[in-house]
């Protein structure tokens, strides 16, 4: 048999609905027990295990933390991790069919390899500290060696269609010096931005500035931020043996086993993180009483999509040094509180 339901640890997942919700960690819930906040113990229960890692996703584990924590992470992987994106399109001629605002907006979506930390935020006047210029010059012409019977575009013309590679950085300033060793590029150069037949072509200059996705998406350094808690899948009582196969199947694939000879059924934890708690299992009668569906309330199972410069697992990092610089911010502006309450009083102890 699991191990039971414990309402302190876990989030009940019913057939109707969720319950045990509330974390119950805080002082003064239980009687007698003291939880009050202890750096000693938070940094024995807090745990970040990589389970998956590729050039673009990770896939880890955050373990010991409150929702709160985990989802202001979250919050700030999607809007407050600052990148380098296009903002202004200056359009010199565009005679392809897709019109300028159009280009414009997919321009302002191609994630660049461009260091935040090497640009600022923009000011007034453009700068080569806080603006990188792209430019882009294509024209569609017909291949004169083209075979007759030709019906692919790419036999056909020349630049038939303009592509994120085709970006050309222009250095200003000291930027060579700087960026030189990492010239800035579409971290993609396969994206297309437009297609076109002969006659038609496309000028235009293009300036990339630092931004943070609450104030555009563009900006956000990620495709997609998200986390669940892990699964849990308690036996409350043996199944009957005939029944097991049919068990089985109300979960995902690996996630229960059944010994071959005696059809015993029990949970395989290490596959307890596959299972997406369709609750299948509710529905049949035969099960009524027989297992309890629950989720680790403190153990939450976080995917992330990197899109341009950061690697996956620079995200969580640049992540904390966001969420510690908003606590100095908080700190200091307490401090400052409390020292002008503290000078009121001195002024009032005077007057008197």
């Amino acid at each position: 048999m699991s191990q039971g339901f414990d309402p302190r640890k876990h989030v009940a997942v019913n057939p109707e609905r969720v319950s045990h919700t509330s974390n119950t960690d805080y002082p003064g819930h239980f009687a007698d027990e003291d939880h009050s906040w202890n750096s000693a113990k938070f940094k024995k229960r807090l745990a970040v295990r990589i389970e998956r890692l590729s050039n673009r996703s990770i896939e880890f584990d955050l373990v010991g933390v409150d929702a709160s924590i985990a989802n202001a992470f979250r919050r700030i992987l999607l809007a407050e991790v600052p990148t380098v994106c296009i903002e202004r399109v200056y359009v010199h001629n565009n005679t392809s069919i897709i019109v300028d605002e159009v280009l414009a907006h997919r321009l302002g979506l191609i994630p660049l390899n461009v260091d935040p930390r090497f640009v600022d935020y923009p000011g007034g006047q453009p700068t080569d500290r806080d603006t990188i210029v792209f430019k882009l010059c294509t024209k569609c012409e017909r291949r004169r060696n083209a075979p007759r019977d030709a019906k692919d575009p790419a036999q056909l013309y020349i630049n038939h269609e303009v592509l994120s590679s085709q970006l050309e950085w222009v250095p200003q300033g000291e930027q060579a010096t700087v960026m030189g060793a990492n010239p800035p590029a579409p971290s993609n150069p396969n994206i297309v931005l437009a297609k076109l037949r002969p006659g038609q072509e496309i000028e235009i200059e293009l300036h990339a500035v630092k931004g943070l996705g609450k104030d555009h998406a563009k900006f956000s350094p990620v495709a997609t931020a998200s986390y669940r808690l892990l699964p849990k899948i308690i036996l409350k009582k043996e199944i009957p043996p005939h029944l097991a196969e049919k068990f089985q199947n109300c979960f995902t694939k690996g996630v229960i086993k059944v010994d071959p000879r005696t059809k015993q059924v029990s949970v395989d934890e290490s596959q307890a993180r596959r299972e997406t708690m369709s609750r299948e299992v509710y529905r049949h009668p035969e099960f009524e009483g027989c297992v309890q569906l629950a989720r680790v309330r403190n153990h939450f199972l976080f995917n992330i999509e990197s899109e341009g410069f950061y690697p996956p697992e620079r995200l969580l990092l640049e992540a904390i040094q966001v969420m510690r610089s908003k606590i100095r911010t908080i700190r200091e502006a307490a401090q400052s509180l409390l020292q002008d309450v503290s000078v009121v009083e001195d002024v009032e102890m005077d007057e008197r």
